[in-house]
């Protein structure tokens, strides 16, 4: 028995190991620069800072690297914002990595434009991405990571706002806001989500 003790301790603790960071978006050249891509913006830069490149794969695209012995992932889903549960549940399973261990990254119009708020659960907040991902892991109880797009537009443009392009002001101080978005995700990744909470939350 003390074989088989040791091989499910093996395969434990390779689970603890991985992580999944899910950056929402829309596929597109029409997308790119939008507020509602900024999950793939943050990726994107984490990307380059670990000079990595995605690779198109089922369900979205992938880079993935290690770091202090564990393995990260980073997956954009290419089925578009509504049906971006499809890509963070296969590869969930596909990799056997555990919910504590995934961090979705979407915008949010309720936090002022760069404004950090990760959380281990919560709502959708009206949010088709989240709202898709909750229904295909059948919980609220995922860590997530809400950048703030904030809510500068009038009464019926919000879709135009969240699919516009970032005003000249907010390009200024978006680099400097995506270097500390990569920051909280890597102390997610070395210290947890609670460090990563206290860290950096309404930085």
């Amino acid at each position: 028995m003390k074989w088989f003790f040791n091989l499910f301790n093996k395969k434990e603790n390779n689970t603890v190991k991985k992580y999944l960071i899910v950056g929402l978006g829309n596929i597109g050249s029409e997308y790119v620069n939008t507020r509602h891509n900024i999950g793939f913006k943050v990726l994107d830069f984490i990307a380059k800072q670990e000079n990595l490149t995605f690779s198109t794969a089922k369900l979205g695209d992938i880079a993935e690297y290690r770091i202090k012995g564990r393995t990260v992932f980073l997956l954009k889903p290419n089925t578009y914002m509504n049906l971006s549960g499809k890509a963070v549940k296969y590869w969930m399973d596909k990799e056997n990595i555990a919910k504590d261990n995934i961090l979705v990254i979407t915008d949010d119009l309720n936090l002022a434009f760069g404004t950090i708020r990760i959380k281990s659960k919560g709502s959708d907040g009206g949010h088709n991405g989240l709202k898709n991902i909750q229904l295909l892991l059948n919980t609220t109880e995922y860590p997530r990571f809400r950048f703030g797009i904030s809510d500068a537009f009038k009464k019926g443009q919000q879709v135009d706002y969240v699919l516009g392009e970032w005003s000249e002001e907010e390009k200024e101080k978006l680099q400097e806001r995506l270097k500390i978005s990569s920051e909280a995700v890597q102390e997610f990744v070395l210290a947890g989500l609670n460090n990563a909470m206290n860290t950096y939350n309404g930085k």
